[in-house]
């Protein structure tokens, strides 16, 4: 059913791998899916794509504050040597967090794929950037915003992004880069299909520029696919896919665990996409140029 559909959403539908360095000196790597709007490189994904990001920033903040008080202990010229060391030791003890963030990256789907002016909205769920220097041959189509006054409960949706993947990165230090493992690329895409069941209104942004509004589907949305695009058999977008909803289904099930039986409550999982309606808005806003569905 969606076969013609996947070819065409596939060309504009990249990965995104964000990339992690601990304090501790641990590398972890996570997927994600954005899609490229328009011949200008203006890409789209969820604003949660960067928490990542913006908890480094802050880790890292903190890393330099300690390095400052480490300094001052060491310039401090009243101490004896043995001093300033158990000093440190203590400071360190005291306020070193092995998780710290002290690297991270995100890889927007070609090495040469570089996203600046950036603007994130974490209340929609929404993010966009423009890829520097971007050469639209790179890309072979381009997304068609399903129209949402024709949009029918019911009708039958896609998913597509890059679950199901194992990213794994190592960290150069001379390089100050991330370098993927062999076997990560290129990244398989995985659709999953279901319906269109229920639109939610979740009211107005803080600022009141915005809708928030998304759409519900009948399949969940798979851990890869955040950031990618829900569309119909005519490769037309509905929704970026933003998260998974478990609906209790009011019974529950008696199943064996470790030898025990336990009483399990039963939920629907169900995507949750953010509507064309605020995409279109947020789009608007920044006059990012898309193309909408007769």
């Amino acid at each position: 059913m969606f076969a013609k559909a996947y070819i065409t959403v596939s060309r504009f539908t990249l990965p995104v791998i964000n990339s992690l360095r601990y304090y501790d000196g641990t590398v972890t790597c996570s997927l994600g899916s954005f899609i490229v709007i328009n011949d200008k490189g203006w890409i789209m994904t969820v604003a949660h794509m960067f928490e990542a990001v913006k908890r480094g920033d802050i880790d890292i903040a903190e890393q330099k504050q300690l390095n400052t008080e480490r300094q001052q202990i060491t310039d401090d010229q009243v101490l004896y040597e043995d001093q300033k060391r158990k000093k440190i030791r203590e400071l360190d003890k005291k306020r070193v967090n092995s998780r710290w963030i002290t690297n991270h990256s995100l890889w927007w789907g070609a090495d040469d794929f570089i996203v600046e002016n950036i603007h994130i909205n974490k209340e929609l769920d929404l993010a966009i950037g423009q890829i520097r220097d971007f050469n639209s041959s790179r890309i072979g189509d381009y997304p068609v915003f399903k129209n949402p006054s024709s949009f029918a409960h019911g009708k039958s949706l896609c998913k597509l992004g890059f679950p199901f993947h194992k990213a794994d990165a190592t960290f150069d230090a001379g390089k100050n880069a991330f370098i993927l493992a062999r076997n990560v690329l290129p990244v398989p895409r995985f659709p999953l299909e279901g319906i269109f069941t229920r639109s939610v209104d979740s009211g107005k942004t803080k600022d009141g520029r915005y809708d928030i509004k998304f759409i519900e589907t009948s399949s969940p949305g798979l851990r890869g696919q955040s950031g990618g695009p829900v569309f119909d058999v005519d490769g037309n977008i509905w929704a970026i896919q933003s998260r998974t909803a478990h609906l209790p289904l009011g019974f529950e099930a008696k199943v064996m665990k470790n030898g025990k039986e336990v009483t399990e409550l039963q939920f629907l999982n169900v995507g949750i996409g953010v509507h064309n309606e605020s995409i279109f808005q947020f789009l608007d806003s920044f006059n990012i140029e898309y193309a909408v569905s007769e």
